[in-house]
């Protein structure tokens, strides 16, 4: 994996997370500029998904098992787009707590990824 998009995936993951958790401390809901934040995200999620499968296509194998890098990849790749939906679900400051979570849960799925393909 590129090392630098799995940092910049991380850290945007974990700005995120922090910028909704103060949402919620200020007990507001998500609101329009989150979701951007979510989408943001997503698509670096996204381009790390591409370029994952376009290595493991040319050749390249992870050090701890395809199958469990690949659950990795696409379990990081789902993982803000579904915060996001249950917090349309939960418009209060629940739903931003929500994409906190979803948001540190990025953060923690980067850093396994980054375990698994020998980082």
């Amino acid at each position: 994996m590129i090392d630098a998009l799995t940092l910049a995936v991380g850290l945007a993951s974990l700005l995120l997370a922090a910028w909704c958790g103060f949402a919620f401390y200020r007990d507001q809901p998500t609101k329009d500029w989150h979701f951007i934040g979510m989408a943001v995200v997503s698509v670096l999620a996204l381009v790390q998904l591409v370029i994952g499968v376009v290595r493991l296509a040319g050749g390249d194998k992870p050090d701890q098992g395809m199958a469990i890098f690949v659950a990795y990849l696409l379990g990081s790749a789902a993982a803000v787009p579904a915060a996001g939906f249950m917090s349309l679900a939960e418009r209060t400051r629940w739903g931003s707590a929500t994409v906190a979570a979803g948001g540190v849960i990025l953060a923690v799925l980067e850093v396994r990824l980054y375990d698994i393909w020998g980082g």
